[in-house]
């Protein structure tokens, strides 16, 4: 039985995991690093299975590539993807969802305590050689507070926003939350408009899809009401804070910190205002890895494995 010829368009966008090679059972594979707009259809050519995860799989493309019968998406969203179009030619398409909770989650508490215990100060006070010459045992030029008996407030409570609820809980924090979609309320927590939820909580954690309706959700006048104690977290999508108005407010002094994981454009231009902040130490950016994490990169990857032996199994081509 003839081997499907698979195609990963953008290995690198993923990395290397334990499991990568094991793509290589379910048919003939291609790897390529990453493929630009004007590289995509030369290098699907006579596929019958492609593998993407930010390369745009459009009608033009699908039109050419008539061998093409399965894209699997190496993520959960898939709006780089010509959906409608796909299934009109009868083009399978699969996603990998809930791989990265946990990853996500862990990264989220991390940029939490980053800022909340000013890790940052004290760690470059220790480095710095100061601390050798301290005439007591410990420094307090920087004050912190404990998440036990604050408010946290989660924006968007599904899987992911689930999950932080259980952690911030945990910790002795009383959590409330936003719905962006008016959906999905019979939970546990007290469900808050968007400006009582800003104005009365002490953290603000964002989790909600990137979608026109939330796109600059949160912008200067939004963070205006907000207590300038709060810290502001997006593990979400970029595009849902407005950075201009982040940049500003955190240089007025609006907001105590903000930890991103997102941001509207990635990577990131250099005139971006968040890098040109007269207190830079407000702010902690790390560059869209809450969701890469050893297990979950590996998990993301046997879900793809998962889709395409199902897809070759209801064609009979059992691996």
């Amino acid at each position: 039985m003839k081997r499907a010829r698979i195609v990963f368009l953008d290995a690198d966008t993923v990395g290397f995991t334990n499991n990568l090679n094991h793509l290589k059972a379910l048919g003939n594979v291609t790897f390529y690093p990453l493929t630009s707009a004007d590289e995509r259809i030369s290098h699907i050519g006579d596929a019958e299975i492609i593998i993407t995860n930010k390369v745009v799989i459009d009608a033009a493309v699908m039109n050419v590539c008539k061998e093409l019968k399965l894209i699997c998406v190496a993520a959960t969203g898939m709006n780089n993807i010509d959906l409608a179009y796909a299934e009109k030619r009868g083009i399978q398409v699969k996603n990998v969802a809930g791989y990265s909770t946990e990853s996500v989650v862990q990264v989220t508490i991390a940029l939490l305590f980053y800022l909340l215990n000013k890790i940052r100060y004290y760690d470059d006070y220790t480095k710095s050689g100061n601390y050798f010459t301290s005439p007591v045992f410990t420094h307090f030029k920087r004050n912190f507070c404990e998440l036990s008996g604050k408010r946290f407030g989660i924006i968007g409570l599904g899987a992911i926003g689930k999950r932080i609820a259980g952690v911030a809980t945990a910790f002795g924090a009383a959590v409330v939350y936003h719905s962006t979609t008016g959906k999905n309320l019979q939970n546990p927590y007290p469900h808050l408009t968007l400006h009582h939820l800003l104005s009365t909580s002490d953290v603000v954690s964002v989790h909600c899809p990137l979608t026109p309706e939330t796109r600059n959700l949160i912008g200067y006048e939004q963070i205006r009401h907000m207590k300038s104690a709060a810290l502001l977290l997006n593990t979400g999508r970029g595009g849902i804070i407005n950075e201009a108005g982040l940049a500003r407010a955190l240089d007025e002094g609006m907001l105590a910190g903000a930890g991103l994981d997102v941001m509207e454009t990635e990577p990131p231009r250099p005139d971006n205002p968040l890098f040109h902040l007269r207190h830079p130490e407000r702010i902690v950016i790390t560059p869209h890895l809450a969701w890469a994490s050893d297990e979950s990169r590996e998990r993301l990857i046997d879900g793809i494995i998962y889709n395409i032996k199902e897809y070759l199994d209801e064609a009979g081509r059992r691996i």
